[in-house]
């Protein structure tokens, strides 16, 4: 099922075909990027989801979009763990990360989760923001999780709060 996030947004699941597009973001956000095969099996494994943003192309055939962030997260019993979140150079901080966060959480309160995890670098700042916006909060370090540049990572959570 697609979500309208925007007049011009669409979030859905990741297709088979998407690859290519999703690899271009991912190879513009990363140092060290996933490999498609890590994305293949993303795709194939039941407890994982990956969402993309996608953006109608007003002056191509009516259909094409563009895909322009994506985010990958497991779903094991009644936890959500955010393994990736990316979005083009060109959209970053005009809400893309924000809506795909979204969709996310709503997918993981339908579904039941509990608690939502994730390991974000100790320098993405923007990153960071964005998280505590969602009330993420940190709960601890990973030293030296980010091995090829030695970096840190923060390890935060959010309590998912029960439908009344």
């Amino acid at each position: 099922m697609a979500v309208r996030a925007r007049a011009r947004l669409e979030i859905r699941r990741m297709r088979p075909d998407d690859l290519d597009d999703v690899m271009l973001i991912e190879r513009a956000a990363f140092r060290h990027p996933w490999s498609p095969e890590l994305f293949r099996r993303e795709l194939e494994h039941d407890w994982s989801t990956i969402l993309v943003a996608v953006e109608p192309l007003t002056s191509a055939p009516r259909g094409t979009e563009r895909i322009i962030g994506f985010l990958i997260y497991w779903l094991v019993h009644d936890e959500v763990h955010v393994l990736n979140v990316a979005v083009t150079p060109e959209h970053r901080r005009k809400g893309v990360a924000r809506m795909l966060m979204g969709e996310t959480e709503r997918r993981a309160q339908q579904a039941g989760a509990s608690l939502m995890t994730l390991e974000v670098r100790r320098s993405n700042q923007p990153a960071l923001e964005l998280y505590r916006e969602f009330d993420y909060r940190a709960v601890g370090v990973r030293p030296n999780y980010y091995v090829d540049e030695g970096e840190d990572a923060i390890v935060m959570v959010k309590e998912m709060k029960r439908p009344r």
